[in-house]
């Protein structure tokens, strides 16, 4: 039986397994992520990262992302963090890494302390805005924002930010959005903050959300409801999204964590 090693890491709550796949291969990565990903049975966690090197000169390297129902994420905002301190720290000691995801080359800058990663910079790229895939939910809901970040979100500004996991897993498979949704529940706190819970396509309630930090902002700045830059608060942690005015990049700043390493069975 093969063991495979594994590093576990969070971004601000939002955590899954790491694997080095220029090391070790994970032939069925979709079976893995399930498997592993369930906290009574596995190692726990929102789902499994591997990180390879890149097959374009473009990148450095590149990542792929399984939800832990299995299914193949384009891109995570908290996990692309993650292996940046997980690549300066243990392989590359770089402090700009690019990186290939299934939404693009994401370029990940990284703020280095006495040779320890104590946050990251990632330009998330532009945002897309279809206006078509606006709905109105629910009469109490209203009418949210549909923004891609390379995965699609759809952002409703409400006070009852707790409906997440009620609201959410319906709104996840509505037939508006044929691939699924992430949706997110914001409130605009009296500091201006924004207070927002998610729930993530495929992995459910999650403590934090990369792409989904970056789709609220935009849609706060979009409806008037704050300016170019916002701290989302989420579950498990604050994260500090700029949306800059000069190149239309979102820039999405937060921290990365170790949690533990092991070894898990093929």
């Amino acid at each position: 039986m093969t063991k495979i090693p594994f590093t576990k890491m969070h971004g601000c709550g939002n955590d899954y397994i790491y694997v080095n796949a220029m090391l070790h291969e994970v032939p069925n990565p979709s079976e893995a992520a399930i498997a592993w990903s369930d906290r009574h049975k596995g190692i726990g966690s929102d789902g499994l990262v591997l990180i390879d090197k890149s097959p374009v000169p473009e990148a450095d390297f590149s990542m792929r992302i399984f939800n832990a129902d299995g299914s193949e994420a384009m891109m995570c905002g908290n996990a692309s963090r993650c292996i940046g301190k997980y690549l300066y720290e243990r392989v590359y000691q770089k402090d700009e890494i690019r990186l290939l995801t299934l939404s693009g080359v994401k370029t990940l800058k990284l703020h280095v302390n006495h040779g320890i990663v104590e946050s990251v910079t990632v330009d998330m790229g532009e945002p897309i805005l279809e206006d078509e895939t606006q709905f109105v939910a629910s009469q109490s809901l209203g009418r949210g924002t549909f923004v891609s970040m390379g995965n699609p979100h759809y952002v409703i500004f409400t006070d009852d930010i707790d409906q997440v996991g009620e609201t959410g897993r319906i709104l996840e498979c509505h037939p508006a959005f044929p691939q699924r949704c992430n949706i997110e529940f914001a409130r605009v706190e009296a500091d201006g903050s924004i207070r927002t819970r998610v729930w993530e396509r495929g992995s459910g309630i999650t403590q934090a959300c990369g792409t989904g930090a970056c789709a609220t902002a935009v849609a706060a700045a979009l409806t008037g409801k704050a300016g170019r830059t916002s701290q989302i608060v989420m579950d498990g942690g604050i994260l500090t999204i700029e949306w800059r005015e000069t190149d239309n990049h979102v820039y999405k700043t937060g921290p990365a964590a170790f949690v533990f390493d092991g070894e898990i069975n093929l």
